[in-house]
């Protein structure tokens, strides 16, 4: 359709992809509402269970045991049978555990280490499946932005689910977070299914017929710069995951906040990721239409995402004020954000018809922080006493990654 001299294009109108887009984005900050809401609550269940830090972090970590199991299965089924049916059956199914965590802790502590993992195997399949319904629906020149808003949702989930969760465990008790987020859950998985088709939009690669799925294993992991994102994801993950925890004990232990205080200022750094990450979404996208390689922006992106936060994170030993380190995190969190549009879409690089079983075998690896992070951080603090040695380790780790990234990672298409 032309338009004649002196009118204006017709305004670009909301597209069935924006509300995939936007309910990936939901699911994502659901998910983390989900699971970060025992970071908070986590402070009174200690008080009223009796546990020491070690035994809160085998709480905290047990989530990420689940978690592990089912990526690859997750990113496979995804893969062959679309995202649509695979996300919408485990936002139900890790919301129905999410308001079964309370009375899991009435009972013993097993059981709720039990629903906990539970809750990890449901939420294993909200990146993998999202990842898919990109490839589905987003045109090529969008993802970067697109896979940076919808991860970005965590950062949201986690801005929203700190201090409202600390409001409601002091106002409430601490179990009444765990049945009004799963309830959003349930409300997401109506409009999902109601909403959302299974086909694809016409801007993106046809999808192979199912006789032709068979899923290249081998060339897979072969390939150097899918082991970039391997490294890349598990020590992003580590930093993220030490975090996500322990984020409201750190500012509750070393500056003597109260619990709502402790989650109102663990939310900020969040504000910021979830700021920066759609900047770099937006960047990225931005720096490959001006001509720039993918590789350079992917390397460019990801390099802010390790190296800031390593550089925060070793600074905040020397913070001496709740003011010095709010802000020191807010550095290292926000820089980390970049990694959205570095590697994690870096999988529609290399193999764009396997992004979705790539983000399942990397965040495999990824979820082991988890649960050796998290538990680590909490052996670390009962014997150090503070937050300085996991600080320190983490930016190690971040380091690390950095270099690997550089030499290793590709915007190249590695497997068609």
């Amino acid at each position: 359709m032309t338009t004649t001299a002196g009118t204006r294009p017709p305004a670009r109108r909301w597209t069935a992809g924006h509300t995939v887009v936007a309910l990936c984005f939901a699911a994502v900050f659901i998910s983390y509402i989900d699971r970060t809401n025992i970071s908070v609550a986590s402070i009174a269940m200690k008080d009223q269970f009796g546990w020491d830090e070690t035994t809160k972090g085998f709480v905290l970590s047990s989530f990420f045991i689940g978690y592990l199991v089912l990526q690859v299965v997750s990113g496979t089924l995804a893969n062959r049978y679309g995202g649509k049916v695979v996300l919408g059956a485990a936002v139900v199914w890790w919301s129905i555990f999410t308001m079964l965590t309370p009375p899991a802790a009435s009972i013993s502590l097993g059981v709720l280490i039990a629903a906990r993992i539970a809750l990890g195997l449901g939420e294993a399949a909200v990146f993998p499946a999202s990842i898919n319904m990109m490839g589905r629906w987003v045109p090529p020149a969008a993802r970067s932005r697109a896979v940076a808003l919808f991860t970005s949702g965590l950062s949201l989930g986690t801005l929203f689910s700190l201090p409202i969760t600390g409001w409601l465990v002091r106002a409430y008790g601490w179990p009444v977070p765990f049945y009004l987020f799963g309830v959003v859950g349930l409300g997401w998985a109506v409009v999902w299914f109601a909403r959302v088709g299974s086909g694809r939009s016409p801007d993106v690669e046809p999808e192979l017929p199912p006789t032709e799925r068979a899923i290249p294993w081998r060339r897979l992991l072969a390939a150097p710069a899918v082991w970039a994102i391997i490294v890349a994801h598990f020590c992003n993950n580590w930093g993220l995951y030490v975090l996500l925890a322990w984020l409201p004990s750190y500012f509750k232990s070393t500056f003597g906040v109260g619990i709502a205080d402790a989650g109102l200022l663990s939310a900020a750094p969040w504000l910021v990721s979830f700021l920066m990450a759609n900047v770099g979404g937006v960047l990225a996208d931005r720096m490959i239409a001006s001509g720039r390689s993918v590789t350079f922006t992917r390397k460019t992106v990801q390099g802010i995402g390790f190296v800031g936060p390593a550089i925060f994170l070793l600074l905040l030993g020397q913070a001496g004020s709740v003011t010095a380190g709010l802000l020191l995190m807010c550095g290292a969190t926000g820089t980390a954000a970049f990694s959205f549009a570095g590697f994690a879409v870096n999988s529609f690089d290399v193999a764009p018809r396997y992004a979705d079983v790539i983000w399942g075998i990397s965040n495999t690896f990824a979820t082991v922080p988890g649960i050796i992070g998290v538990a680590i951080t909490g052996w670390l603090v009962d014997r150090t006493g503070g937050y300085t040695a996991p600080f320190v380790a983490t930016a190690g780790l971040l380091l690390f990654a950095a270099v690997v990234f550089q030499v290793l990672g590709s915007g190249e298409k590695q497997v068609g």
